[in-house]
């Protein structure tokens, strides 16, 4: 703050003190080459007046205010009234050392013009400096303000930053025990009967939580890796249910970078595993797909279920904890619907591209 004033009032000197100078300079060059009536001998005289008081006055208010505005709020309209008031004597006994050193008036003249022009002097200083300085007061309380209320709003955008990636984490966290459990339960099945299979499952349970893992770390994951997920995730469910499972993955290599939220598509298909194959005998069929619709990605796994209606999932269920994600992700842009199409039953994922 203390190297902010001195920048200040440097800045002001940098200016001042030339125009000072220019002043007084054009001053003694019009009185010793210049001939002038009454009125010229009163402009002159008030311009003089103007330099020697109003430049110090200036200067002088511009370091108090950044100096004690703050420091004393109720004090500074007194402050600034006794620096003008101050700066108007000395400015009024300087112009008339200045009219006697260039002869303008005669010695005995002295102490009446000083004691004539002190009473329009404090008028004007305090008119004029005041008014200047209740002006400054006011700009340099709304930059304060302005600057405190940015860094507030930093602070609070930053807090916000924080408790989304914190919700963000414990939300993802919570998709992992139900993924978990059911590819355990899937190995367990294989291991009497086709022990090679069930090693091989579980290098691809190993591939799942690594991703798992890395994908908690940030909001998104190119939709290739979320698609090998998907497809590790439904091979590792068929050896549970044989044919009874049927599937089908389409995406566009060229969407292979695609930003999504991880493990997104794979709760769909899981949602559909739980609540179709699981529960009929004919097990299900389900497609799962991926385009890119203008600004948007669209994510959708179709299956031959029921169907069922978004208003029955709470917000413990994984498509309840999807939406929740987006909401975090993408707000408003983001979006979740279940749709019946030709007999199938399509949820469909879409949020902008990134």
């Amino acid at each position: 703050m203390e190297k902010a004033v001195t920048r200040e009032v440097l800045r002001w000197c940098l200016w001042a003190i030339p125009l000072f100078g220019i002043g007084i300079g054009v001053f003694l060059l019009v009185v010793q080459h210049a001939k002038f009536s009454q009125a010229g001998r009163g402009f002159l005289s008030s311009f003089v007046y103007s330099v020697l008081i109003g430049m110090p006055s200036a200067i002088l208010l511009n370091w108090v205010g950044f100096r004690y505005t703050n420091r004393f709020p109720r004090l500074i309209l007194l402050i600034n009234t006794a620096v003008l008031l101050g700066s108007a004597t000395v400015g009024c006994f300087a112009a008339g050392l200045v009219f006697q050193a260039v002869g303008f008036q005669e010695r005995w003249e002295y102490w009446r013009e000083f004691k004539g022009s002190l009473p329009t002097c404090y008028v004007i200083s305090l008119t004029v400096g005041l008014g200047i300085s209740a002006f400054e007061t006011m700009r340099h309380k709304l930059q304060h303000a302005t600057l405190e209320l940015r860094t507030r709003q930093a602070e609070q955008e930053r807090a916000y930053k924080l408790l989304a990636e914190a919700r963000l984490s414990s939300l993802a966290s919570r998709i992992h025990p139900h993924f978990l459990f059911n590819t355990l339960n899937s190995i367990a099945s294989l291991i009497p009967s086709d022990p090679k299979r069930a090693e091989e499952t579980v290098s691809k349970l190993a591939s799942l939580l690594r991703f798992s893992l890395d994908g908690n770390q940030g909001g998104l994951v190119p939709l290739s890796q979320e698609l090998k997920i998907v497809r590790d995730y439904l091979d590792i469910e068929r050896t549970r249910f044989g044919q009874r499972l049927r599937y089908t993955v389409e995406a566009p290599t060229a969407l292979d970078e695609l930003k999504v939220p991880p493990l997104a598509l794979q709760t769909l298909v899981e949602n559909s595993i739980k609540h179709v194959a699981a529960q009929r005998a004919e097990g299900a069929t389900i497609r799962v797909s991926a385009t890119a619709e203008g600004e948007r990605v669209r994510l959708a796994v179709a299956d031959d279920g029921p169907g069922f209606s978004l208003g029955s999932i709470t917000p413990e269920h994984g498509l309840g904890n999807l939406v929740s994600r987006l909401e975090l992700l993408f707000g408003d842009r983001g979006q979740l619907s279940v749709a019946c199409v030709n007999g199938n039953t399509v949820v469909t994922l879409q949020f902008p591209l990134e």
